[in-house]
């Protein structure tokens, strides 16, 4: 008989962290449903959290380091690969320094413990300025944004959903998603609670989305002309008297300079380039400002987009002018367990962009990285600062990226190649080692960026359900890459890195007079951390240091993760709370609500609004059943709407003469594709899926490349950047569209 037991785990594998209780057979999970006494999840799950056994045991997954031999890609042991490292990065760094390293962050690194403890500590030994991730391709605006307003990139502001009675989304589709910047386990469960207790729910997007289908209104706009629409809301708050900002008046700065931007955008002159009625924004702005409370939440429509920091600002004046910012029911700021415990009120150093510029083409950074979309032209480019090596993890900018053919040929010349992965995908066969983590069952998880994004405050820990089985974690792995940058070689105790980490932080806090902990003995402190792997020892020292730590002591009821660890379905930490003015960082030490850096740029969009907007564009989609491209892999997910096609309007097609196929032609390329006919697209605007294009050879996900689709990026140069963020514009891009036999057409606006 085989011996099955159950075990509980986060889902690692989207931003909704819902609770699973997985079913163990023999050493093997071998399924997953929803964990109803979750304190988040209360049982909810999606079709990902539902294949959690079938990606845990996928055969395709690498078990076994490869390390490149004779220029083929083959199995070694874990000291074979390590040596490797050792001696392919050592050899660059030995030869051109830490500058010359490139890293690739995929976003799968915000869902591991691993992901979101180590890689600092190896961009900081690099000394390196090539840093790229996915925030560049997808909410680097909204972190600028945030940094400029607030103080912190990291001030995130999320719609009280379970309080609010008017709920705006701009560009999101959470039914499909499950959230975004939004951490929200069963996100359309809490819309329909907003209507069934009177609520109010608008959709503001270019397609008639599923999350469109359960709203009061659909308003569908041009793509890329939120920014705008936006501003019409915020002229029509000033210029009717609804702005009322209530007790954030004292904090707040700038509201005149923004009333002087929003005369030049009434209704009446921003309808024709959103292709929406002056009357429909002035409705929507009244309605704003009359309910008891609203929240306006934007995503990847106001962010991927070429006005995306400005649009992803403008989601926040409204919220502020309307009085909705920081109160139960509007957009609230979450206290996650693993942020400092607030200390008062003090200004802080704000903060800037551009502190550095791309080598290439001078593209200013961002929150420390450099966008995405000028990567490969830093591989290719010779002289000073070349790209000389690159690491790249949890991450396949050869598909997310714009312009991905030109990014494989530089990989393929770029002088050594690290990825720490689970997979050989498009991007991972350039490496010259590839490093596999263990599956999600043989790791812990904690999530440490996206409780920072939740609609309540909460903690979980999930400790590994199954053994590592002689194989590294993942938090040893990215260990020995660390002492390979410092110089200790990969052989050292990978203990140390979380010892110096852990020595290095509680000095800084004993010595600081506001921390909790200021004045105690270091020696102290260390001693009270929990026996373990180093990473739950950091885990307990940043909960005990924490919001609602114990304080090493001081508060006795307080949080650490002993007690984390006997609350086995978590701990729930109560609904958002107001935080302001405390954790304002702006030098004023209030909100500043007309950055100058938003300012200038305004007049970039008040430009755009005389531009001709005629011609087919394209936007992009998400698919209930898929996360990027690392999940077309599954059986489990490889069916229903989880299909690469390009959506259009009936009439567009109608007129174009296109029935089961297209062509479609972009800056970057040209594509042809299965064409899906459906009403629930604005007439003009084409949308195609991202992270396909599983075509190339040389990878190891078989059933991916049975059911390849296409590259949507590959249609994108990636030379139109969002110039505050740097961010791709990856929606709204000019296309033109036809049939495979009758020569592309650019159609109608």
């Amino acid at each position: 008989m085989p011996s099955v037991s159950h075990a509980l785990r986060i889902c690692p594998f989207c931003e909704a962290t819902c609770g699973l209780t997985l079913t163990v057979e023999d050493g093997r999970v071998t399924g997953a449903r929803g964990d109803a006494d979750d304190v988040f999840s209360k049982g909810f799950i999606c079709p990902k959290g539902a294949s959690f056994a079938e990606l845990d045991n996928d055969p395709d997954r690498l078990s076994a380091p490869l390390v490149r031999r004779d220029g083929v890609l083959t199995e070694a042991t874990w000291d074979e690969a390590f040596a490797a490292v050792a001696d392919g990065l050592g050899a660059v760094l030995a030869d051109h320094g830490g500058a010359s390293v490139g890293i690739y962050l995929g976003n799968p690194n915000a869902h591991t413990v691993a992901g979101a403890l180590y890689p600092p500590l190896i961009i900081r030994g690099l000394g390196t300025r090539q840093l790229f991730s996915a925030s560049t391709l997808d909410q680097m605006p909204k972190h600028v944004a945030l940094g400029l307003m607030f103080g912190s990139p990291v001030a995130f502001t999320v719609p009280d959903l379970d309080r609010t009675d008017y709920l705006v989304i701009v560009g999101a589709n959470p039914l499909v998603s499950n959230g975004s910047l939004a951490t929200a386990a069963d996100f359309g469960g809490k819309l329909r609670a907003l209507r069934k207790r009177g609520g109010r729910l608008v959709v503001i997007d270019p397609a008639h989305t599923r999350t469109a289908a359960l709203a009061d209104r659909h308003i569908a706009p041009r793509p890329g002309t939120d920014a705008a629409l936006l501003f019409a809301v915020v002229h029509v708050l000033f210029d009717e008297g609804l702005v009322d900002l209530g007790a954030l008046a004292e904090h707040t700065a700038g509201l005149g300079e923004v009333e002087a931007l929003a005369r030049d955008f009434p209704p009446e002159s921003v309808a024709e380039h959103c292709g929406v009625a002056a009357g429909e924004i002035r409705t929507l702005a009244r309605e704003l400002a009359a309910a008891p409370t609203a929240a306006v939440y934007g995503r990847m429509g106001t962010s991927t987009v070429e006005f995306g920091t400005l649009g992803s600002w403008l989601v926040d004046v409204v919220n502020v002018l309307t009085g909705n910012l920081d109160r139960p029911g509007g957009a609230m700021f979450p206290l996650s367990a693993v942020a400092p415990a607030p200390r008062g009120h003090r200004p802080g150093r704000g903060f800037t962009t551009g502190r550095w510029q791309s080598r290439v083409s001078g593209r200013p950074e961002a929150l420390s990285e450099l966008p995405a979309a000028v990567l490969a032209e830093e591989i290719e480019t010779p002289g000073e600062g070349q790209i000389r090596a690159m690491i790249t993890l949890a991450g396949n900018p050869v598909l997310s990226a714009p312009d991905g053919q030109r990014l494989d040929r530089a990989l393929a010349g770029v002088g050594f190649m690290l990825s720490v992965d689970p997979y050989l995908n498009e991007t991972t066969r350039h490496a010259d080692v590839i490093l596999p983590p263990p599956p999600p069952s043989r790791s812990p998880h904690f999530d440490f960026a996206l409780n920072n994004l939740a609609v309540r405050n909460n903690a979980r820990y999930s400790p590994p359900v199954l053994p590592l089985d002689g194989r590294p974690g993942e938090a040893e792995i990215l260990s020995r890459i660390a002492l390979v940058i410092f110089g200790l070689g990969h052989d050292a105790d990978p203990a140390l890195v979380d010892e110096q980490v852990i020595a290095m932080t509680l000095a800084k806090e004993t010595a600081d007079a506001g921390s909790p902990v200021a004045g105690r003995a270091v020696d102290e402190l260390t001693a009270m951390l929990p026996d373990g792997p180093g990473y739950e020892r950091r885990l307990d020292m940043m909960l005990r240091l924490g919001a609602y730590g114990d304080a090493f002591g001081s508060r006795p009821d307080g949080l650490t993760l002993a007690r984390l660890k006997a609350a086995p379905h978590g701990i729930d930490l109560g609904p958002l709370q107001p935080r302001l003015p405390d954790l304002l960082r702006t030098p004023s030490g209030r909100i500043e609500l007309a950055p100058p850096e938003l300012v200038a740029d305004a007049a970039r969009l008040r430009d755009a609004l005389g531009r001709r907007a005629d011609g087919f564009v394209l936007i992009g989609r998400r698919h209930l059943r898929s996360n990027n491209s690392w999940m077309h892999n599954l059986p489990a997910l490889a069916g229903g709407t989880n299909r690469c096609t390009l959506q259009m309007h009936p009439d567009d097609a109608a007129e174009l003469g296109v029935s089961d196929t297209a062509i479609v032609k972009g800056p970057g390329g040209e594509l042809v594709v299965p064409v899906e006919i459906t009403a629930d697209i604005r007439r003009g605007v084409l949308s195609l899926p991202h992270g396909w294009g599983h075509d190339r050879t040389g990878t190891g996900q078989r059933l991916a490349a049975g059911r390849p689709g296409v590259n949507v990026n590959q249609l994108n140069d990636g030379s139109v950047l969002d110039p505050l963020s740097g961010t791709a514009v990856l929606n709204g891009i000019p296309v033109s569209v036809g049939s495979v036999d009758v020569p592309a057409a650019a159609g109608r606006g």
